[in-house]
């Protein structure tokens, strides 16, 4: 969860103002929507949903497990896009 002071490659600082990963939070946001998304269409295509039995609430489940577990990684992904508007 540690991140670098300064980019090591081009000496970008990581640590901006107060306030300026707010807009983290909308691309980690996207990017969720875009995992929740493709798993969506992959159990839609492979396995199928009904809800006359528990497909559907275990793709739920299984989207908000993956979601928790990839929660480290998107934290730092997003932090990096926001900082490659920029």
């Amino acid at each position: 969860m540690k991140m670098n002071e300064r980019c090591p490659v081009c000496g970008q600082p990581l640590d901006m103002e107060p306030g300026f990963y707010y807009g983290t939070n909308l691309v980690s946001y996207t990017v969720a929507v875009l995992i929740v998304a493709i798993t969506f269409i992959l159990w839609w295509i492979f396995i199928g949903f009904s809800f006359h039995d528990s497909r559907f609430f275990t793709w739920m489940l299984s989207a908000s497990v993956l979601l928790i577990v990839l929660q480290p990684p998107l934290m730092r992904l997003s932090r990096t896009i926001w900082l490659a508007f920029f």
